[in-house]
This record gives C-alpha cells, structure tokens and sequence, in this order.
C-alpha cells in the first residue's frame, strides 16, 4: 500500500513593503503544510495572504482583484479595520483575518488552512463588531420597500448560526447529527444560490437578513 504524501497549500504572499513581505514568507516558508508560491501563477487553490497596515481604497481593490482570481482565496493581515471597512473587506471574499500584532507562523497557518477549507477565521472581537455593525444595518432596512428578500431554509439558518460561533465544519457536523458532507453541501448550496464569497459572507447576509 503506498501511502500519499497530502499535498501542500500553495501560498502566494503580497505586501507594500519588502520587509513585511520577508518576515510573512520566512514564518509560512516553515510549515510544512505550505507551498510559497510566485505571484499570479493562476494554480487551483492558491491562498493569497495580503499584508496591510490599514485598509484604503488601492488595497481594497487589490483585495477584490485577488479574490476574483480562479480559485484564489484571501488571508488579510492588518493592524487596523474601521467600521466602515468590515463589511466591504468581508464582501471583497475575504474569509480569514489576522491581527499583525498576532500573525505567528502557527496562526497564520490556521488562517491558511481556514481559507482554504471556505471555513471563515474572524478575530472574536471582529466577529462581534460584524454582529453589531450588520444588526444596525438590517434595523435600518425594516419595513423599507425594496428590501431584499431573505432567502435561507431552516437548515441553512442552523448551519450559519453555527458558524457564526466561530465552529468549523467537523463541530458543526457533530452538533447538528449531520456528515460533514452534508455541511459542506448546505454551504455551498447557499452561497451558489445567494452569490456569496464565503462563509463570513454568508454570515454576514443572514444577520443583515435577521436570520441570526
């Protein structure tokens, strides 16, 4: 029987500055799970890891750029997201983010293999300012003519509330009695059909939408 050596995650790393862009390749250039790979070489399941000390309007286009590439996924790096930034970062597609004060080798693993499993990886001090920022959006759309229809079953709503609390595919699967398969299926059945990036997008909709 030969066993397969699991194949590794390639890993593209942007950043405006040489030195950001040493320090993040040298931690992910350790782990073993990692492929670093040049810039828009276009391969199936690249993780595109972008470093910015805070967001403006040029990284935020170069955010939506890389998501929109085949196949790409983003881990966003930064210092610093205001308000007004959240909900754009998390509808460019962006899934997975790290505080630059945080981003060890190992945790910018974990945000890696969140993005490529379509799993989200939100800071939890994020993920409340999400809650929050979102709830006063969907407050301000009630009642408002023209306002989007919702569009979740039941299922899809329990999944997402899951999410939500930050529990990955194999927690979710077990809380739920579901096969992870199952999981995965609902996913992506409501981010096809709703035209989501992902599942901090998702997330994201069904607050504004006052699923959860």
């Amino acid at each position: 029987m030969v066993l397969r050596t699991p194949a590794r995650i390639p890993v593209e790393v942007h950043a405006s500055d040489p030195l950001s862009l040493a320090g993040a390749a040298s931690q992910l250039r350790r782990q073993p799970e990692i492929e670093l790979v040049e810039e828009a070489t276009g391969r199936p399941g690249t993780v595109a890891v972008l470093l910015a000390e805070a967001l403006d309007e040029p990284t935020l286009s170069r955010l939506r750029r890389l998501v929109r590439a085949d196949g790409t996924r983003a881990v966003l790096v930064t210092s610093l997201i205001r308000e007004a930034e959240l909900l754009q970062v998390i509808e460019c597609g962006v899934g997975a983010i790290v505080w630059r004060r945080e981003a060890t080798g190992h945790r910018l693993l974990q945000a890696v293999l969140a993005a490529s499993r379509g799993d989200g990886d939100l800071p939890s001090d994020l993920l409340g300012r999400l809650i929050t920022q979102v709830g006063t959006l969907q407050r301000g759309t009630t009642n408002v003519p023209g306002a989007p229809a919702s569009g979740l079953a039941p299922r899809e709503v329990d999944v997402l509330r899951l999410v939500a609390e930050g529990m990955d595919t194999g927690e979710i699967a077990s809380k739920l009695s579901y096969s992870e398969r199952t999981v995965k299926n609902v996913m992506h059945g409501l981010t096809t059909r709703l035209q989501l990036r992902n599942r901090a997008h998702a997330v994201a909709y069904a607050l504004r939408e006052g699923y959860i």
